[in-house]
């Protein structure tokens, strides 16, 4: 795990929140929206990325895509460190975390957005394929869970998860994805009495390059707003769960977006 830290020129650390967003990899894409949310709310970042699977899916991310954010975050006053982040592999989180305490200290939040989704059915998905999606879009969202929660500060924290409604045709994608929610869901009752709050958040139909033009054309006709959602969309709802005002709101399932799902 490449480390690349870079400070910023806001407000002194002891002061600022400090939060973890993973799956921050393309500037057009949910994390990097995010991730320009929290800046803004005065919080500093350590973003993950990995680019191998950005690269395998053909998602088109530029290759200075991570050092522009870097800057656009820094310029907002956050201080923020951009890490590599395998997650399929059991000890990158062990290793990510104590990164994140070299660098920030205890977090205040989490946000977990990574993921692995490659499309494939009941009939032709592989073992390999069911396994690395458990790997990283279950396995390693309780172990940042966990870990989260040994090093969260007296004052609490709080957890936002990226799930999805998918499940015909995007298999392990889908279960995977329910997995975590289930995941999350315990995590809001078990770690309640250290003060973590801990929800799911469904962001709907977002292009963040990932649609064909005719995936494009027939989400859009079945979206209600008569437009697809965007990562600003979706931000500042996990802002406010990640706020102390957001506190209260724990153990849900949320739905933003824009009414597709009604």
């Amino acid at each position: 795990m490449d480390v690349t830290p870079s400070e910023g020129s806001g407000a002194e650390a002891t002061t600022r929140r400090k939060v973890l967003v993973t799956g921050v990899g393309r500037m057009a894409g949910i994390g990097a929206g995010v991730a320009r949310q929290l800046a803004a709310e005065q919080w500093d970042l350590v973003i993950t990325c990995w680019p191998a699977y950005d690269h395998r899916l053909g998602l088109g991310q530029e290759p200075d895509d991570v050092e522009r954010l870097v800057a656009e975050l820094e310029a907002m006053g956050a201080a923020v460190h951009s890490l590599e982040a395998d997650f399929e592999a059991p000890l990158a989180v062990e290793e990510l975390m104590a990164q994140c305490a070299g660098a920030l200290g205890p977090l205040d939040g989490m946000v977990l957005n990574h993921t692995e989704s490659v499309d494939s059915g009941i009939l032709d998905t592989t073992a390999e394929s069911f396994d690395r999606h458990f790997a990283v879009n279950a396995r390693a969202g309780w172990q940042l869970i966990a870990a989260f929660a040994r090093q969260v500060p007296d004052s609490g924290g709080a957890i936002v998860a990226l799930t999805s409604d998918h499940t015909a045709f995007n298999l392990p994608y889908g279960v995977s994805k329910g997995a975590l929610d289930r995941i999350v869901l315990a995590a809001a009752r078990e770690l309640g009495p250290l003060g973590i709050s801990a929800n799911v958040l469904n962001p709907g139909p977002v292009d963040t390059g990932w649609m064909s033009p005719e995936v494009r054309e027939s989400t859009t006709r079945q979206q209600p707003t008569g437009r697809l959602g965007t990562p600003a969309d979706v931000a500042p709802t996990i802002g406010f769960l990640l706020s102390p005002a957001g506190r209260w709101v724990s153990g849900q399932l949320i739905k933003v977006d824009g009414g597709f799902s009604a």
